[in-house]
């Protein structure tokens, strides 16, 4: 049940984060290495700290990736710029689970932004509708450490993941028979 919640979240979050995916396209971060903490606000969403290696390339890859996924499964996306940063309203259905998100980014994407979003999916892992807030902190580090490769994703308990590879990407959301 931990694994498909945490399965679902990470799907919602790539969504969340992907400006292709979205009318307007939000700003490129800065290369180098990102340290993405997700911070637990409200709901049964797992904290956790990732860290992304990226440049400029591959946050266009990742984002060029990620919309045709988010294309077939999200009926909504929209962002508008606002006076502090951007304003995101999706709705999606992943494993067969309805999830509407509003978020809001804030941040400069070259030394840190930060991503507050409210998520209502229509049935949760014990079957009933779970609500969720979940604010993301992105803080820029510094280059990537010798041994990473933009694209590269250090998640917690050592599984890495690069993001170039699209398949596997497309594996972290859960299917319907599952």
């Amino acid at each position: 049940m931990m694994r498909r919640l945490l399965s679902l979240s990470l799907g919602a979050g790539l969504l969340a984060l992907s400006p292709a995916a979205l009318a307007e396209d939000l700003p490129l971060r800065k290369a180098g290495l990102w340290e993405m903490k997700i911070v637990k606000v409200g709901g049964s969403v797992p904290e956790m700290t990732m860290q992304h290696c990226t440049d400029a390339t591959t946050d266009k890859e990742m984002n060029n990736s990620v919309s045709p996924l988010a294309k077939q499964i999200c009926s909504k996306q929209d962002i508008q710029k606002t006076a502090t940063g951007y304003v995101t309203d999706s709705v999606c259905s992943v494993a067969g689970v309805s999830m509407t998100t509003h978020a809001e980014i804030s941040g400069d994407f070259n030394s840190a932004y930060t991503v507050t979003s409210t998520t209502h999916s229509d049935k949760g892992p014990t079957g009933k509708p779970l609500d969720a807030a979940t604010k993301i902190q992105a803080k820029w580090l510094g280059d990537c450490q010798p041994g990473q490769k933009p694209g590269d994703i250090l998640m917690p308990g050592g599984f890495k993941l690069n993001v170039k590879d699209a398949e596997k990407l497309k594996n972290l959301i859960p299917s319907q028979n599952k």
